[in-house]
C-alpha cells in the first residue's frame, strides 16, 4: 500500500526592491498562519519573520536585486530560502558598534537551527532551517 500522507508543502514569491521588506514579512506570516504556527510555535514565527526581513533586506540593499522568497515545510523543518542575483557569497561579520549594518547573518545564525549559502548560476540562495518545538500541522486549518 502506498503512503499518501503529505510530505512537503511550499510557496514562492518574488519581492522587487520597490516592495520592500514588509511585503515579504506579511506574505510569510500568512503562510505560517496557514500552517498553524502562530498558535503552536509563536517564538519560531518571530524567528522566521526576522530571518525573512534580514534575507530580503540583504537581497535588496547589498545585491541590489529582487528577492525570490521560498518557504518549504517538509514535516521536519521549515526551509526559508531567499535567492538574489549577486554571486558573492556572504560571510558573517563581527558586529561593530560604528556600523549600522552587518548583523543579519549573525542574527540568522543565532535564530535558525542551521543555515547555508549555495552559489548558483545568476546569483546565490541563502536557506535557513527552523524546526519548531511543537509539531505544527502541515495542513491549513479548515
Amino acid at each position: 500500500m502506498t503512503d499518501t500522507s503529505l510530505r512537503a508543502v511550499g510557496w514562492a514569491q518574488s519581492f522587487p526592491v520597490s516592495d520592500g521588506v514588509r511585503a515579504g514579512r506579511e506574505w510569510a506570516r500568512e503562510h505560517l498562519e496557514a500552517l498553524g504556527w502562530t498558535a503552536r510555535a509563536p517564538e519560531t514565527v518571530d524567528a522566521v519573520l526576522l530571518t525573512v526581513s534580514e534575507l530580503v533586506t540583504n537581497a535588496h540593499v547589498h545585491a541590489h536585486s529582487d528577492a525570490q522568497l521560498i518557504l518549504t515545510w517538509d514535516s521536519e523543518c521549515l526551509h526559508v530560502s531567499v535567492h538574489d542575483s549577486d554571486t558573492g557569497v556572504p560571510t558573517p561579520r563581527e558586529p561593530d558598534s560604528t556600523r549600522p549594518s552587518g548583523r543579519g547573518l549573525v542574527l540568522i545564525d543565532a535564530l535558525a537551527d542551521h543555515w547555508e549559502t549555495r552559489p548558483q548560476p545568476g546569483g546565490k540562495t541563502i536557506t535557513a532551517c527552523f524546526a519548531p518545538g511543537g509539531e505544527p500541522s502541515p495542513h491549513p486549518a479548515d
